[in-house]
């Protein structure tokens, strides 16, 4: 069963009025794809689908730019449906959002998609928009955000500055889903503030270059995107209740770009959230370029991940070393491989990923994903999901 709230309903009512109406310089681009997923055990609850599941998306993109380029509109909608879990199947305002660009600034209103972060293994300064779980474990799909985003280009660097009216829950998988937690998230959230998800946050980035050097300064006052899980007794029986506190948090992301290697930082520290505290992931890439005389390039990742919060706030990665490698064929058809572990050095538990992707034909897109667990301790966050090993085939078209 499809979920949609009014401002989904807006989005379609704009998308047939876009496509019955003719307009000058009007782009339309997008992607229609098939999933299907294979889990290779039996779930840990037996109200979770079983070993296989079939699924489609669509993302259509709509632009249109006047004004001699200094006005655009962007449309990007989502939608979803899957075989099992009514959760997934869901529509989304991806983007809607008019963009006015002037000399030394520029102004973004509706709803937007910003991504702040340089590592590779997780992105603690990604903090505007909130994840979109169903989508996958990675928290890579992101949920479109109401904003206010006035940009200001100086020498002395770039500022961007957001108003966020209004927040987007967290998606999370249904009973018969999997990645899911045991026992599950209730539909029912709590909030801090009175305003619940009314209340308007604020944001502020700076960002410079220094020659070889990527620098980025932030800060948020508002609604964390990241729920801390309660768990509460209603009449049916016990269930996870997200909770959103109102933190501040600022962060600082820092990229070095020396010949073939790329030094990478991101650092946190939030309040607000129970106990203040602090975080960061950080560590390199170094890209060996023509291997073997070929047309390939092996780049070689290694990140560490820490968090200084006690075992009670359930942080999946808190000690953990991701070591990776991303290998581009860089040939017609745009093959590209990328794998990585994350290893807890404590406990030896393991996550393990792998995405690869490659153009058949002129419009279609084959792509392969691969998530296991192993080795994780029962009072671990992932040990809940640890039954959920999956293989994921997608075929998409794109236009």
């Amino acid at each position: 069963m499809f979920k949609v709230k009014s401002c989904q309903l807006i989005a379609c009512a704009f998308a047939c009025v876009l496509l019955s109406t003719q307009l000058v310089a009007a782009e339309w681009s997008g992607y229609v794809a098939g999933e299907y997923r294979v889990f290779t055990q039996s779930p840990l609850d037996v109200k979770q689908q079983e070993n296989s599941n079939l699924a489609f998306a669509a993302e259509p993109e709509f632009y249109h730019s006047w004004n001699d380029d200094k006005d655009s509109l962007l449309f990007t909608s989502f939608f979803r449906w899957d075989e099992h879990d009514e959760e997934r199947s869901h529509v989304d305002i991806r983007e809607l959002i008019w963009t006015h660009v002037a000399y030394d600034w520029e102004l973004k209103l509706g709803v937007g998609k910003v991504f702040w972060g340089v590592t590779e293994s997780q992105h603690l300064v990604d903090i505007i928009n909130q994840s979109d779980l169903v989508e996958n474990i990675d928290g890579e799909d992101k949920l479109g955000q109401p904003m206010v985003n006035l940009t200001l280009i100086k020498d002395w660097g770039v500022v961007e500055l957001f108003v966020l009216p209004g927040f987007r829950e967290r998606t999370f998988a249904g009973d018969s889903g999997r990645f899911r937690s045991i026992p599950a998230v209730d539909d029912h959230t709590e909030y801090e503030s009175a305003a619940k998800d009314k209340r308007v946050d604020l944001a502020v980035r700076w960002t410079q270059t220094f020659d070889d050097w990527d620098v980025g300064l932030s800060h948020f006052y508002g609604t964390s995107r990241e729920p801390r899980l309660i768990p509460s007794m209603p009449p049916n029986g016990l269930v996870l209740t997200p909770f959103y506190d109102v933190i501040h948090q600022t962060g600082i992301d820092v990229q070095a770009t020396l010949d073939e290697w790329l030094w990478k930082l991101e650092v946190i520290h939030r309040s607000g959230q129970g106990e203040t505290f602090n975080a960061l992931t950080g560590g390199f890439e170094y890209t060996f370029v023509g291997v073997m005389d070929s047309n390939a390039d092996l780049g070689v990742i290694a990140e560490y991940l820490y968090d200084d919060r006690d075992d009670s706030a359930l942080v999946a990665f808190d000690n953990d070393l991701f070591v990776g490698a991303r290998l581009a064929m860089n040939d017609a058809a745009s093959s590209e491989l990328l794998f990585g572990i994350i290893s807890d050095i404590k406990t030896n538990a393991r996550f393990y990923s792998i995405e690869a992707s490659r153009r058949v034909g002129e419009s279609w897109v084959l792509s392969v994903e691969g998530r296991f667990i192993s080795n994780v301790e029962s009072n671990k966050p992932l040990f809940t999901v640890h039954h959920d090993d999956v293989i994921q085939l997608e075929l998409a078209r794109h236009f």
